[in-house]
């Protein structure tokens, strides 16, 4: 399977941006999707999570509220969109997708995207 991140740029504080990952090679369906992010100097981390028919879904403590995650099975895609941009989600953002949801909160997935950089100015 092959993941595809785009959608990141640089946007003020307050404004908003849609990441988009768009998934060939496999079947879209079998997979749950999350967003990964990395900051400059640090780890990867969790930002959110969806399974396979959309029904469970989460976000980490300083996303929720303001990042909502999608996906659409009939146009393999995934979607993040991000309101309320603060200068600390300055990072890169990468799609995973993995047989199990659960992978994402061990930091792991069965494929990476090749991650798009999102800047916000204060």
């Amino acid at each position: 399977v092959q993941l595809q991140a785009s959608g990141g740029g640089l946007v003020q504080a307050g404004g908003s941006l849609r990441l988009l990952c768009e998934v060939s090679g496999d079947t879209f369906s079998t997979y749950a999707m999350g967003w990964f992010r990395q900051a400059p100097g640090k780890e990867r981390i969790y930002v959110a999570g969806i399974n396979q028919d959309s029904s469970r879904i989460d976000y980490s403590d300083s996303v929720k509220g303001r990042f909502t995650i999608s996906r659409d099975n009939t146009k393999n895609t995934m979607v993040l969109q991000m309101n309320s941009l603060k200068p600390e989600d300055t990072a890169t953002y990468y799609c995973a997708a993995a047989y199990a949801r659960v992978a994402f909160k061990g930091g792991k997935a069965d494929a990476w995207g090749q991650g798009t950089l999102v800047t916000v100015s204060s």
